[in-house]
C-alpha cells in the first residue's frame, strides 16, 4: 500500500509524528510550508495562527509535489490553533479537491484538540476517513511513548 504523510508544523510536533509514521510505514513524506515564513517568537506565532482561524484565511502555500492518484492511504496532519486545524492544511485540501480516497487524520496539540477533527473531516467530504489521532505534546512526550502511540495508531490503519 503506497502511503503519503502530508502535514504542516510550526512548532515541530506534527513534524515528529509524521516522521514516525513514515518509518513505520514507509510513507512519503510532504511537508507544507506557507509563502510566509516569518521568524516569529512563540506569542507572535501563536496570534499569527489565532488570526488566521478567526478570520478563516487560508494561507497561500510554497509550491509542493503531491499526486493523489499515487497513493492508497493519504495521511493528513495538522496542529491544533484555537480548536481548529491550523488553516495551511485547509489550503492544502482545498486546492487539491480530494475526493474518493482512503485518509486518516492526526492532529498534534499542547492543550486540547477542540473540534480539530471534525473539521477536517468535514472538509474532506467524499473520502474515506480510515481513522484519525490525537498527540498531545510530541516534543514534550517523545521517545517511547510517542513511538508505542504511533504504532497502535498505524496498525489500526490496516
Amino acid at each position: 500500500m503506497r502511503t503519503a504523510v502530508v502535514y504542516y508544523t510550526l512548532s515541530g510536533n506534527c513534524e515528529l509524528v509524521a516522521r514516525e509514521i513514515k518509518a513505520k510505514m514507509d510513507a512519503d513524506l510532504i511537508r507544507l510550508h506557507t509563502k510566509d515564513e516569518k521568524k516569529r517568537g512563540k506569542i507572535g506565532s501563536m496570534f499569527w495562527g489565532v488570526g488566521m482561524v478567526f478570520s478563516r484565511k487560508k494561507p497561500p502555500l510554497k509550491p509542493y509535489s503531491f499526486d493523489a492518484s499515487a497513493y492508497d492511504l493519504i495521511i493528513i496532519g495538522a496542529p491544533v490553533w484555537a480548536g481548529s486545524p491550523a488553516p495551511p492544511v485547509e489550503t492544502f485540501i482545498s486546492e487539491t479537491g480530494l475526493k474518493g480516497k482512503k485518509i486518516a487524520l492526526f492532529v498534534c496539540h499542547a492543550g486540547g484538540r477542540g473540534n480539530s477533527l471534525g473539521k477536517l473531516k468535514a472538509l474532506l467530504d467524499g473520502n474515506e476517513i480510515a481513522a484519525s489521532a490525537d498527540f498531545k505534546d510530541a516534543v514534550k512526550s517523545g521517545g517511547e511513548n510517542l513511538g508505542k502511540q504511533v504504532s497502535d495508531w498505524v496498525k489500526s490503519l490496516g
